[in-house]
């Protein structure tokens, strides 16, 4: 068992080695607004946060993570270009794994810079790369951003994007979706009969929060839906492709070249992609066997929407990631209330290195 003396000590450290790249110490509240996170992830981060209330206040949540409060702080007193650094506790209910903790120290680094957004994400995997160097860890790299993109790029409503776009992150409920609008789902009766409105149930007592106006607009989306052609099976197959690849980061390039001639919305993304693998190599590091998987980062990195990164152990496969980033353009628009600056950030876990490094 690691103490938390331990821990505290190797945070410490890590936090200083991101003070020397340029990093400016900062803390937030243990305490989070619950309204903030809830507007973000929706109901589902309650399965994960710990909740509590204050008469004053209102719903408050124990920190689940530190980029949200120090993206806040950013837009509404932050300059540019700016790095920050930071350490404590974060807390994460477990509900189905005991073995999980549910409170550990985090350590960050968080670029906002609009300079190069490819040389920021570099710079922020190279930091992390050098920092676990000594545990010999392996490394996987991704980009939602280029999902994103090529689900933009369909041929169908923007409604059914839009649903496709919020659900990017629930890989199982983006696959139903994707079917549904495809036409690969057949219609159950009961559907069929609500969307033809002779199962409307506009007699039946209203339960919850919504309105009857609201329960017609809903069906009447789900009816211009159901009248909408399906999605062509030749984009289903591309995203399918897309999906599946999974090489080292030249090889991905070249496969990802392949997709974008019949899939050219995501030709800004892979150039963007092949601007990053440039970047990195000016870094030293070795991106001829860096792994890249463009589903990697789809079930726990939710306001992640470009670059993603993860480092395991290849000993403790057991073990959650020991450093986990990624890009986050649009969480900093949104929070900054239209105001936006490309940030990148990544964090790591001291309790973590310290079991590695103390196994015979």
């Amino acid at each position: 068992m690691i103490a938390r003396a331990q821990t505290l000590a190797r945070a410490a450290e890590l936090r200083a080695q991101f003070e020397a790249a340029g990093a400016v110490p900062v803390e937030t509240p243990i305490l989070q607004p619950a309204a903030t996170l809830l507007d973000l992830y929706g109901e589902e981060i309650r399965a994960r946060a710990y909740v509590t209330s204050d008469a004053l206040r209102g719903e408050q949540m124990l920190r689940p993570d530190f980029t949200v409060p120090v993206v806040q702080m950013h837009m509404a007193e932050g300059a540019e270009p700016a790095r920050y650094t930071y350490s404590g506790e974060v807390f994460r209910r477990q509900e189905h794994d005991e073995d999980r903790a549910n409170e550990y120290i985090q350590v960050g680094f968080e670029v906002f810079d609009r300079t190069d957004p490819a040389r920021a994400d570099a710079e922020v995997f190279a930091l992390m790369a050098g920092l676990t160097a000594p545990l010999n860890l392996r490394a996987t790299t991704g980009d939602i951003g280029i999902l994103m993109a090529a689900v933009k790029g369909l041929r169908t409503t923007e409604p059914r994007k839009a649903a496709l776009l919020r659900h990017i992150w629930r890989p199982r409920r983006f696959r139903a979706l994707l079917d549904r609008y495809a036409g690969r789902v057949a219609m159950t009766p009961e559907r069929k009969l609500l969307l033809d409105g002779i199962a409307t149930p506009t007699d039946a007592p209203l339960i919850g929060k919504r309105s009857q106006r609201e329960i017609d607009q809903r069906l009447q989306t789900l009816r211009e839906d159901a009248a909408a052609p399906p999605i062509s099976s030749e984009e289903v197959d591309m995203l399918d492709a897309l999906l599946s690849v999974r090489e080292t980061m030249p090889f991905a390039l070249e496969r990802l070249r392949d997709i974008a001639v019949d899939l050219p919305s995501i030709s800004r993304a892979v150039d963007l992609l092949a601007a990053r693998a440039g970047a990195l190599s000016e870094r030293d590091v070795d991106v001829e066997a860096l792994p890249f998987e463009a589903s990697f980062g789809r079930t726990s990195m939710e306001y992640y929407d470009g670059f993603v990164f993860g480092f395991f152990s290849r000993e403790r496969p057991d073990l959650p990631a020991i450093a986990t980033g990624g890009r986050y353009d649009a969480l900093t628009r949104r929070l900054g209330r239209g105001v936006e600056i490309p940030a990148v950030g990544g964090v790591l876990r001291p309790g973590l290195m310290l079991e590695l490094e103390a196994r015979p």
